[in-house]
């Protein structure tokens, strides 16, 4: 091909000129396309060019273009909130009309619902309530007392919910954004704000009562004037403009009670929640009155995603407009939530909050760990995750008023006279403080970040175990006082360390069932997670035993005599129930476990086999965390194989886990009778176990006979424990 003259070259570039950029006499543009084609064919899969200034780093922190997630785009109707007022966009008042601009304030109202509960599930701030053209410009407001003490709550509560989650450091776990980017989140007075909606409340309380009136044609007491011209509507208008402003009382009143220290306002604040509860059922009722009087207008600004209760566009948004001020403004575009998804977050929020107002604050340490997992069973969302954390952990202290080294005392099964004991000023034992904190703090995130936190924290209880057993030993070296002080010294560090390795146990424990919730497990692997739930459940019940043996001990030994002590140590010793729960639950995954290795070996189903990963590789990916802490020691992926592969089913008959696992469960009945929640896992348990033991059955008999028949494991009755199901092909 000849080559090109310099004036065909620069012709042919000149076609390439994009009219709207322009171009300066000495620009010559050239189509780079085919240098590109050539780069893209050379590289190879993971492969990046690497530029002098431009490394990997850069690379992933650099925009992708069209990404919604990295490209916050240009595009914007108006380039300020000036610009935006200017063109009519946030008009004061709302509208001429009065009937209509008390249409289009709950239009805002319910509009602004929906973009807060959005911004609770991870937009933006600037995209979702301060797409408010009114909240961006709070002072245009102060002439219309609805809109304006409106306003005033809206951003007085989203700095209440900016307070609790930044205090609790819990918004890297979830798509929650604290940043306010220069947005007027705080507004000079907003502190005020339920006083003016008080007087706007009562305001709007006493058309309501005169329009009541009116229409029963009694006679009004006191002139008032209507909300807007047509009375018919009167009554309809002022019930929802009422429902919308309690609803934003009662919460922010919920958002400030549940505050205050040591859950002092817990009470009141579950008050507000019933109240806020009423008024959103009241709300829901108004969307059939506001459809029918927005029909008689024009619906031309209707949205497939109904943000308002009326069906219609709100006015006084633009959710562009903060995308040039206010960076990073993730996405380009969002959606926000309807307004009826709003109001059910909102229901669903207010009943968690509700659960943590029922908390009776238990000052024994298990008490808290178990409310805390009872309550992640809900999958509560960020807000109220992260005023539980607040609840539990106040100024380093439990609730904000048990000292750390006294709940550990309690939980250890010590007297409460050895909560004053000095030994709280060793530095282990601080640590071991701080450490228990952070456990609480871990187990009020949401269930992946929990589980990851979960498996480094393990190894730091297992190090502070350490720690102490050389801090004591030390402690020990050097005491010259008497033997009485010694024997307390010694009493408290037995107790410690027992515990502490108590709750090393139940983390690991924790650690593992959380694979279960997060789907991280394949049949295939089954076999592998049930033996080492059943070690480390074992080492848990024995620790667990060892603990209620050395504070039952103690109690007695306070209590009793030296004749009464003799004549207890010849009766028959039963078995706590918390232990012969945990032996319950030790009798279920060993019998999975040998249900699923007698499958495995005598079937040749579930075989642990792929191709990208070898049986043990997927045993230390699973379990590295817990190898590393050596959880339980000597526990291995060589001692796992050493345990099941000589599992037949007929070696099953000596032994059937699941009827002894039915038997303690129908025996533990009696003992938790009190405690609704331990019964329906008593009950859960013992329909794993009898619908196992039925499987288990007919495996034995015709497992090796009938080659058609396969078994699959559903989690129908426990969330951590698999039902087996056997059927023919």
């Amino acid at each position: 091909m000849a080559k090109k003259s310099e004036s065909e070259r620069t012709g042919d570039a000149e076609e390439l000129i994009s009219p709207s950029i322009p171009s300066s006499d000495g620009t010559v543009w050239a189509d780079v396309s085919h240098l590109l084609d050539l780069a893209c064919n050379d590289l190879r899969n993971d492969e990046l060019i690497n530029g002098e200034n431009f490394n990997l780093f850069a690379a992933m922190s650099a925009l992708e273009i069209m990404d919604p997630k990295m490209d916050s785009g240009i595009v914007s109707t108006y380039y300020s909130v000036d610009e935006a007022i200017e063109n009519g966009a946030a008009p004061v008042p709302l509208s001429f009309d009065r009937t209509m601009d008390i249409q289009l304030l709950i239009d805002i109202m319910d509009h602004l619902l929906s973009c807060e509960a959005t911004w609770h599930k991870g937009g933006s701030l600037s995209q979702t309530v301060f797409s408010c053209l009114y909240l961006l410009s709070p002072e245009r407001t102060s002439s219309h007392a609805l809109l304006h003490s409106f306003s005033r709550v809206v951003r007085a509560t989203c700095n209440a919910v900016v307070s609790a989650v930044s205090d609790a450091r819990t918004n890297e776990e979830d798509d929650f954004f604290t940043m306010a980017y220069g947005l007027p989140l705080k507004g000079d007075g907003d502190e005020k704000c339920l006083s003016m909606l008080h007087a706007v409340e009562e305001t709007i309380l006493r058309q309501l009562k005169a329009c009541k009136a009116l229409l029963s044609k009694r006679i009004v007491v006191e002139d008032v004037e209507p909300q807007q011209t047509d009375l018919g509507l009167e009554e309809g208008f002022c019930k929802a403009l009422l429902g919308r402003l309690r609803v934003r009382k009662h919460f922010y009143h919920v958002l400030t009670c549940m505050r205050r220290p040591q859950g002092k306002g817990l009470e009141l604040a579950k008050k507000h929640i019933v109240s806020c509860l009423s008024e959103l059922d009241s709300i829901l009722k108004s969307e059939e009155f506001l459809r029918t009087t927005r029909a008689r207008g024009t619906l031309e600004d209707r949205l497939e995603d109904k943000t308002t209760a009326s069906g219609c566009r709100p006015i006084g948004f633009d959710s562009t407009l903060n995308s040039r001020s206010a960076t990073p403004t993730p996405p380009r575009a969002i959606r926000l939530l309807s307004w009826k998804e709003a109001v059910n977050y909102f229901r669903k929020l207010l009943h968690d909050l509700d659960i943590i107002c029922s908390y009776p604050l238990d000052p024994v340490f298990e008490g808290a760990l178990r409310f805390v997992v009872d309550f992640q069973k809900f999958q509560p969302d960020l807000v109220a995750r992260a005023h539980l954390q607040l609840l539990l952990v106040q100024d380093g202290k439990l609730y904000g008023r048990d000292p750390i080294f006294a709940v550990i005392c309690k939980a250890s099964l010590l007297p409460d006279g050895t909560k004053n004991h000095d030994i709280q000023k060793n530095e282990a034992v601080v640590q071991l403080g701080q450490l228990l904190i952070s456990l609480l703090r871990v187990l009020c995130t949401n269930t992946a970040w929990q589980r990851r936190k979960l498996g480094k924290l393990v190894q730091d209880w297992r190090i502070i175990y350490v720690q102490l057993e050389l801090a004591f030993r030390e402690k020990f070296g050097d005491i010259a006082s008497t033997s009485i002080d010694q024997d307390v010294c010694l009493k408290i560090c037995k107790h410690i360390l027992i515990w502490v390795e108590e709750q090393t146990y139940w983390i690991a424990l924790r650690f593992l069932t959380l694979g279960f919730e997060l789907e991280l497990y394949s049949p295939n692997e089954y076999c592998m997670v049930y033996w080492y739930i059943n070690v480390i459940l074992i080492k848990l019940a024995e620790k667990t035993h060892l603990k209620m043996m050395l504070g039952n001990d103690s109690s007695r030994r306070k209590t009793k005599k030296k004749k009464d002590l003799m004549k207890d140590a010849g009766k028959e010793y039963q078995i706590p129930p918390p232990v012969l729960l945990l032996q319950c639950y030790i009798h279920v995954a060993q019998g999975l476990m040998m249900m699923l290795a007698s499958s495995r070996n005598q079937q040749k189903v579930f075989p642990c086999v792929g191709p990208f990963n070898s049986e043990q590789e997927r045993f230390i990916q699973h379990f590295e965390l817990l190898q590393k802490a050596s959880l339980p020691n000597h526990a291995s992926y060589f001692s796992f194989r050493e345990t099941t592969d000589h599992v037949h089913f007929p070696t099953l008959a000596m032994h059937n886990c699941f009827k002894d696992a039915q038997k303690i469960a129908k025996e533990l009945q009696a003992n938790f009778t009190g405690d609704p929640e331990r019964m329906a896992e008593l009950r859960r348990l013992q329909q794993v176990a009898e619908h196992n033991d039925v499987a288990l059955n007919l495996l034995r008999r015709l497992g090796t006979l009938d080659p058609s028949l396969r078994i699959s494991f559903e989690f129908i009755h426990h969330p951590h424990f698999a039902v087996a199901s056997v059927k023919r092909s």
